[in-house]
């Protein structure tokens, strides 16, 4: 049969030929099917080749995308790789000095110190020390012991210390001060004031509630009201919400202590009880309290300043981790690291240092273990490449973190 047919082909294929050649003699020289049997060679054998070779590239390299935003989440071993191999001269010593906790509390002070040794690491610093606060009352005293030993670089964090840290570089002209989350006027020659768009941080967080809500009520749980960077937090976690869903409803809470996790777990309780099926926490190892409670308790919860999932939840092996769908990123880490990095180059310069989702100094995590849909992973990283690109505004003053036209400073 197979024979037949191809010799029945082969007929039709002559008396095509035989009649092109008698439909119009003046076109025999051009009218021949060379053109016409060369021309599809190409394609069968050209065609095909891109797509097996460029078309699996990309999908490795995009997929992680709605995890993490990409560059968004620098490491700093590739921030250590972009300093081209400086080293700190012999003797070279940086210190810390802590906010009320330690080094270990999983969010702020953590970061900081991650950021101190993340530098001693690629610079070849060998001379470091940290004091870790245990009271307010210790502050003046702590920087002082701290500046007795004559470090090149002396980190203190948090907003707290902002007072002392100004009047402690005033008094020591050759130590070069990295003030985390410390806002001044004016700054001397030798002190940077690191500060954060924390509303902008907040918003992105209240944006992945929004999306990841069902019951229409989201909750936070902060630190205390005083401190301009937990009010950025959760106003802009507000406008953020409402930017997704403006019906929805936002609970929120400030409390006196950054170091009371029971009362965080508390507050978080309460808000389930009101309805809330998302929790953010904004007030370090407190905050930290009330979205370890939510988890547990199966509602969702989203972190602060580093990721929670490994340091609130040990990596994915606390109870409830799959419930934490990402934390709000402000690379405190980045921030020391650098300015360690232009004090050896010779290049620190006293002012403000600000980190925002522009310059990939506030951004979100992985979702990790966390079932967060497309959908909602699409929204949280339309909200964060928009506020990178100026498009999106978080109706938040960055320096109180007031709601603007509510008489903040920004009015």
């Amino acid at each position: 049969m197979r024979k037949k047919l191809m010799a029945l082909l082969a007929l039709l294929f002559c008396l095509a030929l035989v009649a092109a050649g008698c439909g119009n003699d003046d076109d025999t020289e051009t009218a021949p099917a060379p053109a016409a049997t060369e021309a599809p060679a190409p394609e069968p054998t050209e065609a095909p080749a891109p797509a097996p070779t460029e078309a699996p590239e990309p999908e490795p390299t995009e997929a992680p995308a709605p995890e993490a935003p990409s560059g968004a989440l620098i490491s700093l071993e590739e921030e250590c790789a972009a300093w081209g191999g400086i080293q700190a001269p012999d003797g070279f010593r940086v210190n810390m000095v802590t906010d009320i906790g330690k080094v270990d509390d999983g969010t702020f002070n953590q970061f900081a110190y991650e950021g101190m040794i993340g530098a001693a690491e690629c610079f070849g610093i060998e001379d470091t020390s940290v004091i870790e606060t245990a009271s307010e009352a210790d502050y003046d005293a702590n920087l002082s012991t701290s500046a007795s030993e004559n470090p090149d670089v002396l980190i203190t964090v948090g907003f707290l210390l902002g007072t002392d840290t100004m009047a402690a570089a005033d008094e020591n002209p050759n130590i070069n001060y990295i003030g985390i989350d410390q806002w001044h006027p004016e700054y001397p020659s030798n002190y940077v004031g690191v500060l954060f768009n924390e509303h902008e941080g907040g918003f992105i967080a209240g944006a992945l509630a929004a999306s990841l809500s069902e019951s229409g009520v989201v909750g936070v749980v902060a630190g205390r009201e005083d401190v301009p960077p937990v009010v950025k937090f959760v106003n802009g976690y507000e406008a953020g919400a409402k930017y997704i869903n403006p019906d929805i409803q936002v609970l929120s809470v400030y409390n006196e202590s950054f170091t009371d996790p029971a009362k965080g777990a508390s507050d978080a309780q309460q808000f389930i009880g009101d309805g809330a099926d998302v929790i953010f926490g904004a007030g370090g190892p407190t905050g930290s309290g009330g979205i370890k409670a939510a988890a547990e308790a199966g509602a969702w919860g989203i972190g602060v300043d580093q990721d929670e999932y490994y340091t609130t939840f040990n990596g994915g092996t606390a109870p409830g981790s799959e419930n934490l769908a990402s934390s709000a990123i402000k690379r405190v880490d980045l921030s020391v690291f650098r300015n360690i990095a232009t004090t050896i180059q010779g290049s620190f310069a006293g002012g403000p240092f600000v980190l925002t989702a522009e310059n990939l100094g506030i951004t979100y995590a992985p979702f990790h273990d966390a079932a967060v849909s497309a959908e909602a992973a699409a929204a949280v990283e339309m909200v964060r490449a928009g506020l990178a690109a100026g498009t999106i505004d978080t109706g938040v003053c960055g320096i109180d973190g007031l709601f603007m036209g509510e008489g903040s400073l920004c009015d």
